[in-house]
């Protein structure tokens, strides 16, 4: 029997431990009419019961999420990609989190995808998307969250794409801050098949370098012994400096313009 308003629809979705929906299944599920369901989302939306995310895919706002205009992105974020019918990943900062290394709470919700697509916002949080050249080839893990599950990069993973993605992590000395805490989460022999996998032999180095500082030689032994056989050539430690007069770091082969400084 249909529900008797969008609103009636919208509760007994959430009753059942659903938090997003799509227009199409709005129309079907609550009986009303194509029109009748855009007009009574838009006042759902005015109200912050919905947040609307794209015109075919809504997410529902619980009541201890009303101030922020909705749940966290971790929530919804699988059932948007699968939506969208993209391939997806939680990366960098936002992964790193999820993983514990929460030194600072990102900013923004990061999603690693094959293709670019724009930035969404959702209330308050911000759902920034990366292309990742090398998304079939990156581990995953599957995190639980209270709506099920989202795929997140591995603590290796996740190490590999800050240095890679330094820009978008906000700058080397955080990247050095959340490494440090991610170490404990990482298995060297893993580490080391992500960094074959990248096929980034500078950015390597960088993070080989990276780790020596923040005290895990241990987890970048075999690494080291890799980027040795692949006889490498000075990189800068940080893009965009020039680089020192003084000689590469022996081990790395990475030129040091600026030591880095790792937040306790």
């Amino acid at each position: 029997m249909p529900a008797k308003t969008m609103a009636d629809w919208v509760d007994e979705l959430q009753a059942r431990g659903r938090y997003t929906f799509l227009r199409h299944e709005a129309v079907s599920g609550s009986g009303l009419s194509p029109e009748a369901v855009k007009k009574a989302l838009q006042r759902l939306t005015r109200r912050n019961r919905v947040a609307k995310v794209k015109d075919y895919f809504y997410v529902i706002v619980p009541l201890e999420y009303l101030g922020p205009g909705g749940p966290p992105p971790s929530w919804f974020i699988a059932d948007l990609m699968a939506a969208m019918k993209l391939p997806y990943y939680v990366g960098l900062l936002s992964a790193a989190a999820m993983h514990g290394a929460s030194h600072q709470q990102p900013q923004e919700f990061q999603v690693m995808t094959d293709r670019s697509v724009r930035p969404m916002q959702v209330g308050r949080a911000r759902i920034r998307f990366l292309v990742n050249k090398n998304l079939a080839d990156t581990p995953l893990v599957n995190i639980k969250t209270p709506t099920g599950a989202v795929r997140v990069s591995s603590p290796e993973a996740t190490a590999v794409d800050l240095v890679r993605f330094v820009r978008a992590s906000g700058h080397l000395d955080h990247v050095a801050t959340v490494i440090s805490e991610l170490a404990p989460r990482m298995n060297p022999r893993k580490l080391l098949d992500v960094v074959r996998r990248a096929e980034d032999l500078p950015n390597a180095q960088r993070l080989g370098y990276l780790l020596d500082h923040v005290r895990a030689r241990d987890l970048a032994k075999p690494l080291g012994q890799w980027v040795r056989r692949q006889q490498p050539h000075a990189v800068p430690l940080r893009l965009g400096r020039k680089s020192p007069v003084t000689p590469p770091d022996h081990r790395w082969h990475v030129m040091v313009s600026q030591p880095l400084e790792v937040e306790a």
